[in-house]
């Protein structure tokens, strides 16, 4: 492993376990995942390019892109288990919080931004670096490389999609 990214990772370590840990206080009560699996597992996958982020913002936004695709993965596999269910819809607030979600819902959003990137994929980035990286306004825009004021405008407008979307 690359010793930048080896120290990097280290020295955010506690704070990937934090997001985590956020993430998976709002999964369901018998979820089989724990915080420190999950990141690990996006340690995992996406270690090679952790030493290509240009910053502790970027690498954050790397490392939450992967965890939601780790939690994706798991909720898909779940769902396969059970063959099914009802539609269930998912609320998206201008919190960045995850709704308290369920393998069904979590697919619905991500299967939203999915469509969104096909519209904005700034939009679709922005969602996910909020939503899923606990990414402030200041630090999104650091990432996207765009000014705070389009963050704020792309938010407003793929919140609003979204909401259109998951009702």
């Amino acid at each position: 492993m690359d010793p930048n990214a080896e120290h990097l990772m280290g020295s955010i370590y506690d704070e990937l376990r934090r997001l985590a840990a956020h993430y998976m206080s709002k999964e369901r009560s018998d979820h089989t995942l724990q915080p420190t699996a999950l990141v690990n597992e996006a340690w995992m996958r996406f270690s090679a390019s952790a030493a290509n982020a240009q910053n502790k913002s970027h690498f954050m936004a790397l490392a939450a892109n992967v965890m939601k695709d780790v939690l994706i993965d798991h909720a898909r596999k779940h769902k396969a288990a059970k063959r099914g269910g009802d539609k269930n819809f998912v609320t998206f607030e201008d919190s960045v919080d995850l709704p308290d979600t369920g393998p069904n819902e979590l697919i619905e959003l991500c299967d939203s931004i999915e469509k969104l990137r096909e519209l904005d994929s700034r939009q679709a980035r922005l969602v996910e670096l909020r939503v899923f990286g606990g990414l402030s306004f200041e630090e999104a825009a650091e990432v996207l490389e765009v000014s705070l004021a389009t963050v704020k405008r792309d938010w407003l407008l793929a919140r609003a999609w979204l909401c259109r979307e998951l009702t």
